[in-house]
């Protein structure tokens, strides 16, 4: 496949989510249940959109850095 026909995800489900972040599946799920991380379910999936799961990360590194 060449490069410019490669369009990366829009949304992940909840193992993508987490190994893509580095916690683990229980620790994503706690961040689920807290609303700190927004999903929507696709059928029977539940996805994370993943400008969504990149807004996350820069919220945690800005409250969280030194």
């Amino acid at each position: 496949m060449n490069q410019e026909s490669y369009l990366p995800p829009i949304s992940v489900g909840i193992d993508d989510g987490a190994r893509l972040i580095g916690i683990t599946r229980s620790m994503f799920y706690e961040f689920i249940a807290r609303g700190e991380i927004p999903t929507f379910k696709l059928g029977r999936r539940r996805l994370i959109i993943v400008k969504n799961l990149e807004a996350f990360i820069n919220r945690q590194a800005q409250e969280n850095s030194r």
